[in-house]
């Protein structure tokens, strides 16, 4: 079994590319075709300044990538054309090379291997996404909103963004960590972990997925906040 790679971009559109910028969600995946080692693909949109939020952001906006090797990821990382053009047109540019070791559930019908064991004082990235069921939407984002205020004061937070495939139905949430203690402490207490046991026992989800990395590296501008790792 190959050892995926996960590459993460998220981006603040500068001005003078706003046209630019939203021409990403018309064309959608297309500029990602033909990427060698590439398996799996989304464009996302992001909440108001970057946020968790029903009110979309007009410039900030990101892309979640996964390949078949470390090798075909970072190829990708420096030199695909695509990620230059982000680049180039950024106020706000940041990337993640990303290695999965725990996963659960799926993305569009795509489930991530769990290969490299957790580091054991290392930063730790996770992804949370899911589809909301229509009906349980008004339930969903009550409990959002203070869960993502609850990430902003807490403790060994490093970066957080709010991103989507669709406004308000289709959410994902991208955070990193100082280390496997700082993320243990949020999910399990709080407002997150009463976010969490509402989806699960009042089945928020028609399909979810919940993916912790290794943080391979990470380096640029989020929310006007530098960050670098290692």
């Amino acid at each position: 079994m190959s050892v995926q790679t996960a590459v993460l971009v998220l981006i603040d559109i500068a001005p003078g590319s706003r046209l630019w910028g939203f021409s990403r969600y018309i064309l959608g995946k297309f500029p990602f075709r033909n990427i060698p080692g590439l398996i799996f693909c989304k464009v996302l949109g992001s909440g108001f300044e970057g946020g968790f939020s029903t009110k979309p952001s007009l410039t900030k906006q990101g892309f979640f990538c996964v390949f078949d090797t470390k090798q075909n990821a970072e190829t990708f990382q420096q030199s695909a054309p695509i990620v230059k053009a982000y680049s180039s047109h950024a106020n706000e540019f940041f990337v993640a090379t990303l290695y999965p070791y725990s996963s659960r559930g799926s993305w569009s019908g795509f489930s991530m291997n769990n290969l490299s064991s957790p580091p054991a004082n290392e930063p730790i990235a996770s992804l949370t996404r899911a589809s909301i069921r229509p009906f349980k939407a008004m339930q969903f984002w009550a409990k959002a909103k203070p869960a993502e205020q609850a990430i902003k004061a807490a403790s060994g937070s490093i970066l957080t963004a709010g991103l989507g495939e669709a406004p308000y139905f289709r959410q994902a949430t991208f955070t990193i960590w100082e280390n496997l203690k700082s993320i243990d402490e949020y999910a399990q207490s709080g407002a997150h972990l009463s976010a969490i046991k509402a989806a699960y026992g009042e089945d928020y989800f028609s399909e979810s997925m919940f993916t912790r990395f290794k943080v391979s590296s990470a380096s640029g501008v989020w929310q006007g906040k530098h960050v670098q790792i290692p």
